[in-house]
């Protein structure tokens, strides 16, 4: 029987799709994977064992379903597939800037279940940030079904979707400010020294152990950065020169940059 039905297996769908498989939640014979480019599915299907197939249909008749393709393309694959989508599916949907709302009436399902995620990319590493919204119809029993699917990608969490806006903003836009943070980091050893795999390899562990001691301890971050500074030491100079240069403003601009322009894309909709 076939448990999740994937439509769309590019780097976010067919990364989410084998992150599902590693955890054992399901089975290679409990999922199909549905795309348009069949040396994609040819290559997926030898490293996974899974049925594909290049007819979206086929796929939409799964009890859950992933929506992963790209926000481009998903209107000409819900008039693809709604006289296929079996009333009770479950459409799980990480199309980026598409309703709970636009989704049902894209399908034809006024009454669907429809849960709106917006992961981010660690989710490929079992590391992400996977914020959910659903409409009424869906269950518990469904929603625990796509937490527990979700889960295993990271942290998931049930939002209103009237922050969903935010937190594209935040958790979906901010690995890149943090890859940005992480290769200046590396630059910066560099600089002092260090060769350039050494420099990258401290960086990154520094920002993993960062941010691992924040979710352990549950301290603020303001406690944490004064468990590191030192009077007079060479920390407290640091975080006095990002200061200078207006650090913790530039990262809040950043984010909200990105929340703004969440919001323009959701009002073309």
């Amino acid at each position: 029987m076939i448990k999740l039905g994937v439509i769309g297996c590019g780097n976010m769908g067919g990364a989410m799709l084998r992150q599902l498989l590693k955890c054992g939640i399901l089975q290679p014979g409990e999922v199909l994977a549905a795309d348009k480019n069949e040396a994609l599915l040819g290559s997926i299907k030898k490293e996974t064992g899974i049925g594909v197939t290049s007819d979206n249909r086929q796929a939409a008749k799964a009890s859950m379903v992933l929506l992963a393709v790209k926000p481009q393309f998903i209107s000409e694959v819900a008039e693809e597939i709604r006289e296929a989508v079996p009333a009770q599916t479950l459409i799980l949907s990480i199309v980026t800037g598409y309703s709970v709302e636009a989704l049902q009436k894209m399908l034809g399902l006024p009454h669907g279940a429809v849960i709106r995620v917006m992961p981010n990319t660690p989710a490929l590493v079992g590391e992400g940030v996977l914020a959910a919204c659903r409409s009424p119809q869906v269950t518990d029993a469904q929603w625990q079904s796509a937490l527990q699917v979700l889960s295993c990608m990271g942290l998931a969490e049930e939002v209103p979707e009237r922050l969903m806006d935010a937190v594209t903003g935040l958790s979906g836009s901010s690995p890149a400010f943090a890859f940005l943070f992480l290769e200046a980091l590396s630059d910066a050893g560099v600089r002092g020294g260090l060769p350039r795999d050494m420099a990258k390899r401290f960086a990154a562990q520094t920002l993993l152990g960062s941010a691992k001691l924040a979710l352990e301890t549950g301290m603020h971050p303001g406690q944490l950065k004064d468990m590191v500074t030192s009077p007079a030491g060479t920390t407290i100079e640091g975080v006095a020169a990002l200061e200078k240069d207006g650090f913790r403003y530039a990262v809040m601009d950043a984010v909200d940059a990105a929340i703004r322009r969440a919001k323009a894309l959701g009002e073309k909709k």
